[in-house]
């Protein structure tokens, strides 16, 4: 179980050279709590994608430190970050890494199949909610980036986690259907009280924020 991500003066290793930065994240001391609602506000270029590949574990370019439940990440296995990845930590990523030759509910089985977290019934329901009910037998590449980035929200939650990193997820949205989504989010944040982390660059979805940084 993750309670909270601590950042201890955290940097991307490329900006070490800059001369002043000026950041709510970077070379802080700060921490992400479970039951809260965060939102990084970032411009193109500021490490907000950086920022999610270290919490994920994927880069280990910075510096500085990164805890969860006070354990320094980088001491962690590659076994403890399946684990992790499997139980307790779920991402959207920016370029969403869905499998563009399998169809949208392929792409969403491939995860639920390993899980078994979410019902078939249910995941249904979302495509119907977020208007991809034609497209449940479609490749995932022959859909628009905007219908990908909802295949990869279902998908994102059809796993158990105590923290959800969700990277300009509403970049390709129009307004209505951002609105579902986070609707969608907030009605599994009232039944399981996970921690939501989203970075943006202008478009953000609506919903009661606890926190908001400027990255």
């Amino acid at each position: 179980m993750i309670e909270y991500i601590e950042l201890k003066n955290l940097l991307p290793e490329a900006f070490k050279q800059q001369d002043k930065i000026e950041s709510d994240v970077w070379h802080q001391v700060m921490r992400f709590d479970k039951k809260k609602i965060h939102l990084i506000k970032a411009v193109s270029g500021a490490g907000k994608s950086s920022l999610c590949a270290y919490l994920y574990g994927e880069r280990t370019d910075y510096q500085g430190i990164i805890t969860f439940n006070g354990s320094n990440i980088a001491t962690f296995s590659n076994k403890k970050w399946v684990d992790i990845r499997r139980n307790y930590l779920s991402i959207i990523f920016q370029d969403l890494r869905l499998f563009p030759e399998l169809s949208a509910m392929e792409n969403i089985q491939i995860k639920n199949s390993l899980t078994h977290h979410k019902k078939k019934k249910e995941i249904l329901g979302w495509f119907e909610r977020l208007n991809l009910e034609k497209h449940t037998d479609q490749p995932v590449g022959k859909l628009s980036f905007g219908q990908q980035q909802r295949v990869a929200f279902i998908r994102a939650l059809c796993q158990p986690f105590d923290f959800i990193l969700l990277d300009e997820p509403v970049s390709h949205l129009d307004k209505d259907n951002a609105a579902i989504m986070a609707q969608i989010l907030m009605e599994e944040f009232e039944k399981s009280s996970f921690g939501i982390i989203i970075t943006s660059i202008g478009k953000e979805l609506e919903l009661p924020y606890d926190y908001i940084m400027s990255l």
